[in-house]
């Protein structure tokens, strides 16, 4: 299979007044296409810097990010808001859902800056809403949600925009068991059905066992076993 995502000799630091605050040191990973990958260690080893990294939210202080043969290290701040709308789905802990809009008009968010006509956002939100198994509470506030709906609003949020790569940082944290599992085969299905690259960072060994690959960050240094 090809690659989608090459990272080479990454770092990053971050700077506190005068003094440098090493995060990661000189990683090396590669990604393939329809990979699942899930980022484990313990609180402060580097695993949401490097997620944020590779989702072009964040950028490296030394070495490249190369997504889908773009080295995103290299773009500008126009160029990369414009990449990630195409090509990265985030999946938050929080679900980050705006408490007055319906689950449909959360979902329809990405898309209300795209050149798609009302009739098509609404096609693709009802797509996306059908397979996260929520077409029946599209006109739902997230309050008349549970936490597991409210996460599942927020995948097909995600995924409305048919990206490339579905990023998800602790995307059962604050869920019970069963939500979480609800949670967990959704994306087992995103990966195999739809053939979504995913990456999670998860402390859950339970939840992180769901990806295909897992691999361990320790003090900014990747383990992979």
């Amino acid at each position: 299979m090809s690659l989608i995502i090459q990272i080479e000799n990454l770092s990053k630091s971050y700077w506190r007044d005068s003094m440098e605050i090493p995060v990661l040191h000189n990683l090396n990973l590669e990604v393939e296409r329809g990979g699942f990958l899930s980022l484990m260690g313990p609180s402060g080893s580097g695993k949401t810097t490097l997620l944020n990294l590779i989702a072009g939210i964040d950028r490296p202080s030394s070495g490249k990010v190369i997504v889908n043969d773009s080295d995103i290290s290299k773009m500008g701040e126009s160029a990369l808001a414009k990449w990630r709308a195409i090509n990265i789905g985030f999946v938050f802990q929080f679900y980050n859902l705006i408490p007055v809009l319906t689950a449909y008009e959360n979902v329809e968010l990405p898309l209300i800056l795209t050149k798609l006509s009302r009739k098509e956002r609404k096609k693709h939100v009802e797509t996306a809403l059908s397979i996260v198994g929520l077409e029946d509470r599209m006109h739902h506030s997230p309050r008349q949600l549970s936490g597991g709906q409210e996460q599942r609003v927020a995948i097909a949020r995600a995924i409305v925009a048919d990206p490339l790569i579905l990023v998800a940082d602790e995307p059962t944290g604050d869920l019970d068991k069963n939500s979480a599992d609800e949670i967990l085969t959704l994306m087992k299905r995103l990966n195999s059905e739809f053939d979504k690259t995913i990456i999670i960072v998860t402390h859950d060994p339970h939840a992180a066992r769901i990806a295909k690959i897992v691999h361990q960050l320790d003090k900014g240094e990747l383990i992979i076993k």
